[in-house]
């Protein structure tokens, strides 16, 4: 009975540390309304590269969309950005980031 009770102590605990690890790797922001905000606000021109690049989520790792979201007054649409509030940014942030190419859910279409 030892040996079964040690087993299941060291199951919970991994459970436990794998879902906090999950976690740990998310934005905070409102995914669900970033992914209606991206579509609202950037998919028109990203969708086909006509006018802009074209972007999904995927285009990017995690660290290439934090970076693209902390210098965004670089970026050639920074008038856009401009007009939307820090949490919407950080809503839109929060779906791409978990959606990446390297996240556990990539996302192909935005």
């Amino acid at each position: 009975m030892g040996k079964k009770l040690l087993m299941v102590v060291v199951a919970v605990c991994f459970l436990f540390v794998m879902i906090g690890s999950g976690f740990a790797a998310e934005k905070k922001g409102n995914q669900r309304k970033g992914k209606y905000l991206f579509r609202k606000n950037c998919r028109s021109c990203h969708i086909d590269g006509a006018s802009a690049k074209a972007l999904s989520p995927n285009s990017k790792t995690q660290a290439q969309w934090d970076r693209s979201f902390k210098k965004y007054e670089r970026l050639q649409c920074v008038d856009e950005w401009k007009k939307l509030s820090k949490k919407d940014r950080a809503d839109i942030l929060s779906y791409l980031y978990n959606h990446a190419f390297d996240s556990p859910t990539p996302a192909t279409c935005g």
